[in-house]
């Protein structure tokens, strides 16, 4: 045990502080929703925020890639920290000189997912360097486990010190997290050296395009990643929905309480990923858990008026979450040559998540334009209201009930097609 604990020293170091910058981060992004929401009352105007730092993230990240395979993955990883650190802090400038107005938030958003499409990439690879193979699983659920701790802490701790503190509180969090994070990696934490595109003399558009090859010549990889892209133009959305469904009929404490439950469910999940067996097949697992997921959450939350119903909406559609995620990066990291990982991953990147900012903006203009006007106009005696209520709030309902549609009958479709895949790491 001592053994083995000593093989993932540096793992445990890297993931536990990078963890704690996470949770200072997913703060500031989580009072900074509220401080827009104040602002403008709109859920598309909140959605924005996330778009505007995943915009960036897809377009660049295939080039971002090439740019993580040529150079040292921990200095890579402290040269974006400290510029996403510095755009915090002019975050922090503006609003204590009360200068701070919506686009600052978007254009700062903008520059920060730029550098995390560098940053991501280059993480990913210095966990599979410093993480023995038959450790995947295991360290795979803890980082499940830390991100589902800090969906449930951001909410509920930065609700409770933006409402007594205001947001520079918050952000002053997120600083210190950062630095101890910066602190840690730059002083005692050693990632090995990897062979890098520039050492071999490979030009950058040849970098570039291998991963592209490798995900053309790799056809369970790319449906996977495809598949994930379908699930996350829906569950964005739902991201997008789900202010718009809580805020008006009880309130910024309830949204973080109902934000805190998808954590708590996770860290369920995550707990069971660290001791359950491998699966016969990874691929399955992931169609399946997604398919439960997006069936039951979303119609939940449609038909229910009731917090205490949201939070086991939220409870039931997340405990699988990190099953899935497991699952896909054991396949990812076991596929993957090391030398091909951040190229390959930062096209995952583009290919996965470019149906995040759709799906944000989509899911935020259907509730503003559509389906909020509709319920506006419509007689208390209609199914319509009888189903998803009346008032504020209820257009995101119905929304709800189209999204849980929607991911039903996707997960079904796509689940016949990966049926011809099946992966075992033995």
């Amino acid at each position: 045990m001592d053994k083995k604990n000593n093989e993932l020293r540096d793992f445990y170091l890297l993931w536990s502080t990078q963890s704690l910058s996470q949770l200072g981060s997913a703060m500031t992004g989580f009072a900074l929703t509220l401080w827009l929401y104040e602002k403008t009352g709109s859920a598309l105007s909140t959605a924005a925020l996330t778009i505007c730092t995943y915009a960036p993230y897809v377009l660049m990240s295939i080039f971002a890639g090439a740019v993580t395979d040529r150079f040292d993955k921990k200095k890579t990883m402290l040269a974006c920290d400290t510029f996403a650190a510095v755009c915090t802090v002019l975050i922090l400038v503006l609003y204590k000189t009360d200068l701070l107005c919506v686009w600052h938030l978007y254009a700062v958003n903008a520059v920060s997912g730029l550098m995390n499409t560098v940053q991501q990439p280059a993480s990913e690879v210095a966990y599979t360097l410093v993480i023995p193979k038959e450790q995947y699983q295991k360290t795979s659920g803890l980082q499940s486990l830390s991100r589902s701790v800090i969906s449930v802490g951001n909410p509920l701790i930065a609700a409770a010190v933006y409402g007594i503190a205001g947001l520079g509180a918050v952000i002053m969090l997120d600083l210190a997290s950062f630095a101890i994070a910066f602190v840690t990696l730059a002083c005692f934490i050693r990632i090995p050296a990897v062979r890098a595109g520039a050492e071999s003399g490979e030009k950058l558009l040849t970098l570039v395009t291998g991963g592209l090859h490798f995900l053309k010549t790799n056809p369970l990889v790319l449906h996977v990643i495809l598949f994930m892209s379908g699930v996350n133009l829906i569950s964005s959305a739902f991201n997008a929905v789900l202010p718009a469904l809580v805020i008006p009929r009880s309130g910024n404490g309830v949204l973080g309480i109902v934000t805190s439950c998808s954590g708590i469910a996770m860290i369920l999940g995550s707990l069971l990923v660290t001791i359950m067996r491998k699966p016969r097949d990874r691929v399955k697992v992931i169609y399946r858990t997604m398919l439960f997921s997006l069936g039951i959450e979303n119609f939940l939350l449609a038909f229910s008026r009731s917090p205490v119903l949201w939070c086991v909406g939220q409870l039931l559609g997340w405990t699988l979450v990190p099953v899935m995620s497991a699952n896909l990066t054991v396949i990812m990291r076991t596929s993957i040559p090391v030398e091909l990982q951040g190229r390959v991953y930062a096209c995952r990147n583009t290919l996965q998540f470019f149906t995040i900012p759709i799906g944000l903006a989509l899911g935020g203009f259907l509730v503003d334009e559509v389906c909020e006007p509709f319920m506006a106009v419509q007689a208390s005696d209609v199914l319509p209201v009888l189903l998803f209520g009346s008032g504020k709030g209820s257009g995101a309902a119905m929304m709800m009930f189209v999204l849980g549609a929607a991911g039903t009958c996707f997960c079904l479709v796509s689940g016949r097609k990966l049926k011809q895949y099946k992966y075992t790491d033995g």
